[in-house]
């Protein structure tokens, strides 16, 4: 039996959720530091290999907006992040975190039923979290 990594289960996540959802041009499990940890974009997607929209420049603008949020967030006594939302008249770019470790950033088009979109990344998150809290791979 072949042996699964977890990045493998990562990616497997990510592509059950993009495959479920309209307008989604990719999506990126981050690390807080920046790093992407595994991604995924769908074949039609516009995402490119080394522009604005590619997995490393989208996960450090994600740690980044992640780590204000969370910062803001605290200094007004809010809780927790939830969730961030970032809206655009072409599209953008939605941020849940899994733990303390890691989040889910999604790439949408204006196309994308934000709805359906944030359902979907809220159940994703939690099986990625516990992707990433199992086994060693």
């Amino acid at each position: 039996m072949p042996q699964v990594y977890k990045t493998d289960l990562l990616e497997e996540a990510l592509k059950e959720m993009c495959a479920k959802l309209e307008g989604v041009q990719g999506a990126v499990i981050v690390s807080i530091e920046g790093f992407v940890v595994a991604a995924y974009t769908p074949r039609e997607s516009e995402m490119d290999e080394e522009g604005p929209t590619s997995s490393p420049q989208v996960a450090a603008m994600a740690a980044t907006l992640i780590a204000l949020g969370e910062r803001t967030l605290s200094r007004l006594a809010q809780g927790a992040m939830l969730r961030l939302l970032i809206e655009g008249s072409d599209g953008g770019m939605v941020v849940v975190p899994t733990d303390r470790r890691a989040s889910v950033a999604v790439m949408v088009g204006r196309e994308a039923k934000m709805g359906l979109v944030l359902y979907a990344l809220q159940q994703s998150a939690r099986k990625i979290s516990e992707i990433l809290e199992g086994g060693s791979n």
